[in-house]
C-alpha cells in the first residue's frame, strides 16, 4: 500500500507539470511609437536692417537665408537675414502635408502694417508633403521664408521700426 501512495504523488506530480507546460504563454506587445505629431518654433523669419529710398520694392529672405531686395528697397550690409525655423517631430518615417496661407500683415506697433508673402519652405510650397525622420529621436528642421512687400511711402518716420506679426503653418500627418 504505500509503494501505490507514493505512485499516485508521482502521478500528481506529473499531471500538474504537465498542466504548467500546456498553459499558453502570452508575451506583451512592444509599445507602439509616438504618432503626435509636435511642432515647435525654433527662429522667426528676420529680414535684418534695410531702408527704402521712396520708391515701392520688396525684401525677401528665402528658406537658405538668401536675402535680395527690388525696387526702393535697400539691404544694410553687415546685418543678417534668417529664414523662419520649426522643428517637426513625429515618428516612423510618416509622410506630413505643411499648408499655409500665402500672405499675412505685420506692424510696427504704430498703426503700420506691411505685407508679407509666407514661403516657399524647404520642403516645398503650400499643400507639399515630405517625410519625417525615421527615428523618433531626430527631429524634422522645416525652413520658411517669405517676401515683405515695402510701399513707396515707408521712407517716412511712420514706418520706421521693429515689426512682428503672426503666421500660420499647419501640418498634418498622412
Amino acid at each position: 500500500m504505500k509503494i501505490l501512495k507514493v505512485h499516485i504523488k508521482i502521478r500528481w506530480l506529473f499531471l500538474l507539470s504537465a498542466l504548467f507546460l500546456c498553459i499558453p504563454v502570452f508575451y506583451a506587445q512592444p509599445t507602439l511609437p509616438q504618432r503626435t505629431l509636435t511642432v515647435l518654433p525654433t527662429q522667426p523669419i528676420d529680414f535684418g536692417l534695410f531702408y527704402s529710398t521712396g520708391a515701392a520694392g520688396t525684401i525677401k529672405v528665402d528658406w537658405q537665408g538668401v536675402r535680395t531686395t527690388t525696387g526702393g528697397v535697400i539691404a544694410l550690409s553687415g546685418s543678417t537675414a534668417r529664414p523662419a525655423i520649426f522643428d517637426v517631430k513625429l515618428c516612423q518615417g510618416r509622410n506630413v502635408i505643411i499648408s499655409y496661407p500665402p500672405t499675412t500683415t505685420i506692424s510696427n506697433g504704430g498703426g503700420v502694417s506691411l505685407t508679407l508673402d509666407i514661403g516657399p519652405t524647404e520642403k516645398g510650397v503650400s499643400g507639399s508633403s515630405f517625410v519625417v525622420n525615421n527615428n523618433c529621436n531626430f527631429i524634422t528642421t522645416v525652413r520658411v521664408g517669405g517676401t515683405l512687400h515695402v510701399p513707396g511711402a515707408a521712407s517716412t518716420a511712420a514706418y520706421s521700426g521693429v515689426y512682428s506679426g503672426i503666421f500660420e503653418l499647419n501640418f498634418v500627418q498622412e
